[in-house]
């Protein structure tokens, strides 16, 4: 059923083709008399067919599925301590934005309510240009090494011989990067079916830098906190969802905008010194850690709500490009290696599927005005004129300089990424008290069924027993109830060194 907007309005519009004539019959073709051969001259017709025929773009090849509304976001707390950027410079301070959710393995055409984390995009239209904070709904991630992305996003896809997807691709690549068990304990809880798109917390996951004007920085971790709080499925009621409406996410974010209940987030940033960071138990640029709040509170910052449903889902969300190099000053990346990584790949990715211009299209065209030196390709819409399209002394830019001077530590820096590079008994310290301490036993009963009811599909014994191992490393008896799950031999602890080792490696570095 179309939506209210649709289902009560009448546009008035004439048919026309895509140059403006009208057309009497749509649905008529020219021919040579009554009953001969199509007219190559029949405009309407070659246009309709031609223009079909390259209707689809190249779908996103991680986060193909997707939701997405318009809103604003609000500044509602001072943080000019934290930043100089114009966007935070006064409370009360408004931006319209975009936010895109998502999926991340699946394709296109897979159910909303699969287990999987959550694409949570948003970009932010300010006075400075567009600030994209591109998020997920989980504080950590699978990886610290963005050498091993495009390697694991093929173990969650399809395998190339079969086509359909593989437990055991999924639980070999997990098994053998033992990293990835934070993400693992918290994706095959509860969260990992969240109750639709709009009822999920955002994480930035990512360590970010916010400067202000005197040039000092703090590290930042930033959390969008579902108002009212984050609603979850279980396994079976998101297994019956998959199949009864697997559209459902896209379904309820667009009709509650509709029905005028509007999603809302507080926005919350953990801040951090550069020295607490060298003092800090965990790499401050580990993307499978979180910081503690009661060591690094939450602190307000802001609001978002959702109060605009798209009028083409195409135009506005389909072609929305989201990248965290998209920022403005006082907001930085941090050395985070998989985060460097994603500055170059998010545009690029961008750029194969929606052409080099890319940020002209209407929904990522920021609110201020372009002016730089790129010119021409496919859709230069707004190509600036006749500005000259080199640094020219007859028709001057103004440079606006950076407005301050990072504090450097490079040097600790240059050891925090070679720490990532191998697995210590930190790495189970957070999945541990996750386990113990944080889930109930309700929790911990639905962890180890969601488990067994995906890696009980793998057929390699040796996988089952390494996955197992590494769950050992998190809580022996955790282990032993997946195996006794899935009707297998018991396992010992994966082996790994020691957590002081990580610790002597960066005192020495």
């Amino acid at each position: 059923m179309p939506s209210k907007q649709v289902f009560n309005s009448q546009d008035g519009a004439t048919y026309t083709t895509s140059t403006g004539a009208p057309v009497a019959k749509p649905y008529a073709a020219q021919r040579i008399g009554a009953v001969g051969p199509l007219l190559l001259q029949d405009f309407h017709h070659i246009d309709l067919l031609a223009h079909f025929d390259r209707e689809r773009i190249p779908e996103r090849v991680v986060h193909a599925k997707g939701a997405g509304a318009h809103g604003y976001f609000e500044v509602t707390h001072d943080i000019t301590d934290l930043t100089c950027a114009s966007l935070f410079k006064k409370v009360g301070n408004k931006a319209r934005t975009t936010v895109r959710f998502s999926t991340v393995g699946g394709e296109s055409g897979s159910a909303d309510t699969a287990r999987d984390p959550r694409g949570f995009a948003i970009k932010i239209r300010t006075d400075e240009g567009n600030l994209d904070w591109v998020f997920n709904n989980t504080p950590v991630f699978f990886i610290r090494d963005p050498a091993k992305f495009p390697h694991f996003i093929h173990t969650q896809k399809r395998d190339p011989q079969t086509h359909l997807k593989d437990a055991d691709m999924f639980w070999d690549y997990l098994s053998l990067n033992p990293e990835s068990i934070h993400q693992v304990m918290i994706l095959f809880s509860d969260r990992g079916h969240p109750d639709g798109y709009h009822h999920m917390h955002g994480y930035s996951g990512h360590t970010f830098k916010f400067v202000n004007e005197a040039g000092e920085f703090h590290y930042v971790q930033i959390h969008f906190i579902k108002d009212g709080g984050a609603k979850s499925l279980t396994e079976p009621e998101a297994s019956k969802l998959a199949g009864d409406n697997p559209d459902y996410g896209i379904q309820s974010l667009f009709e509650d905008i509709e029905a005028g209940k509007y999603p809302s987030w507080t926005v919350y940033v953990q801040t951090m010194t550069a020295a607490q960071a060298e003092k800090f138990r965990y790499n401050i640029l580990d993307l499978t850690k979180i910081w503690s709040h009661k060591e690094f509170p939450l602190r307000p910052i802001g609001k978002m709500v959702l109060n605009e449903n798209p009028q083409n889902y195409f135009a506005e969300i389909e072609q929305a490009a989201f990248s965290p190099s998209h920022t403005v000053p006082g907001i930085e990346a941090s050395a985070d290696p998989v985060l460097q990584s994603r500055l170059f790949s998010y545009p690029d990715t961008h750029r194969h599927r929606l052409g080099v211009n890319y940020n002209q299209l209407p929904v990522n065209a920021p609110a201020v005005p372009i002016a730089n030196f790129q010119r021409d390709g496919f859709m230069a819409f707004s190509n600036q004129g006749s500005r000259p399209n080199y640094q020219s002394s007859l028709v001057p830019l103004e440079y606006k300089s950076k407005p301050y001077e990072e504090v450097q530590h490079e040097t600790w820096l240059g050891a925090a990424n070679a720490d990532l590079s191998f697995v210590t008994e930190l790495d189970f310290e957070q999945p541990r008290e996750l386990w113990l301490n944080v889930f109930n036993d309700t929790d911990r009963e639905h962890f180890v069924h969601n488990v067994a009811v995906h890696l009980c599909n793998a057929k390699s014994a040796e996988v089952k027993a390494r996955q197992l191992s590494v769950f050992a490393a998190v809580d022996q008896g955790l282990s032993d109830r997946i195996a006794n799950a899935i009707g297998v031999p018991t396992v010992k602890p994966l082996q790994v060194a020691p957590a002081s080792a990580a610790i002597r490696f960066k005192a020495f570095a």
